[in-house]
């Protein structure tokens, strides 16, 4: 990848957990292409997490923490950033899901639907609260990049993945009707990024997960897309190389979301010769 991409940006991270988090290596990336960074987590997640260890790898960038469903502290997580960056923001990471239902096994049929609030709220319209508070709060340049992680059950049904495709479905919404109303006003451009199955702390506590990491391998012809190629791709859409992309649901899955079988999967159902 070119360099100093990001030379002379601003932004803010959402979500890095630890090393295996998505946002983790994109805050790394953002760093090395040239950005300066903020970091944010919700304060039970930074207890759980080592996000202290990314920040002083990251230049020591102050940890603002932030639930992101509170309006309260997503207005004080932009204005401490505005506060240490002397100005506006040139970008944002939603890096965020959780699913209470799928951690405690509740199959779709019978959700909990106190838990499925949560669920939507965590994972889709905490990125409407922190869009809806940059804009008031005038915190983004124009121009600037929003970008939230997605995944395909967003359009295909995937039975383990419960109630976070409807929360991913709901975050892809968001991100089109929000990015209308943001490129008329600001010129500011908002984008899903849907990621391979990734090995991170949320992904891996989806029943079958290490079955369908498989699955996607042999289903995809480049294979699947690892965190540090999607950090790589994140850079991009954060850059001036895309600035008329918006609106958009970005597959970033190794081809898996248009290919509808491959010979390595049909040839595990080959009859057994006799």
């Amino acid at each position: 990848m070119a360099q100093d991409l990001l030379k002379g940006k601003k932004g803010i991270i959402f979500g890095a957990l630890n090393e295996m988090s998505i946002a983790w290596k994109v805050a790394e990336q953002a760093v090395a292409q040239g950005a300066e960074i903020v970091l944010t987590n919700a304060p039970i997640a930074m207890r759980m997490g080592t996000i202290n260890e990314l920040a002083a790898k990251c230049n020591n960038c102050p940890v603002i923490p932030a639930d992101a469903t509170s309006e309260e502290d997503i207005q004080k997580l932009f204005e401490g950033a505005m506060a240490h960056f002397g100005g506006k923001i040139d970008f944002v990471l939603h890096s965020i899901g959780m699913s209470p239902n799928v951690r405690k096994g509740r199959h779709y049929t019978d959700l909990n639907y106190k838990f499925l609030q949560t669920t939507l709220d965590v994972s889709a319209i905490s990125l409407h609260k922190a869009l809806a508070t940059a804009k008031k709060m005038d915190a983004l340049n124009d121009w600037g990049s929003v970008v939230a992680l997605t995944y395909v059950a967003a359009q295909r049904t995937f039975p383990d993945y419960g109630d976070m495709a409807d929360a991913k479905s709901l975050l892809e919404s968001i991100t089109r009707s929000f990015g209308y109303h943001y490129g008329v006003s600001n010129k500011v451009r908002i984008n899903t990024i849907s990621q391979s199955p990734t090995i991170t702390t949320a992904g891996s506590g989806v029943k079958g997960f290490d079955e369908f990491i498989a699955y996607s391998e042999s289903m995809s012809p480049l294979g699947n897309a690892d965190a540090l190629a999607c950090a790589d791709y994140c850079i991009t859409m954060f850059s001036d190389l895309t600035r008329y992309v918006t609106m958009q649901n970005l597959f970033h899955d190794g081809g898996f979301s248009n290919t509808g079988v491959s010979m390595e999967v049909i040839s595990k159902f080959a009859p057994e010769e006799k």
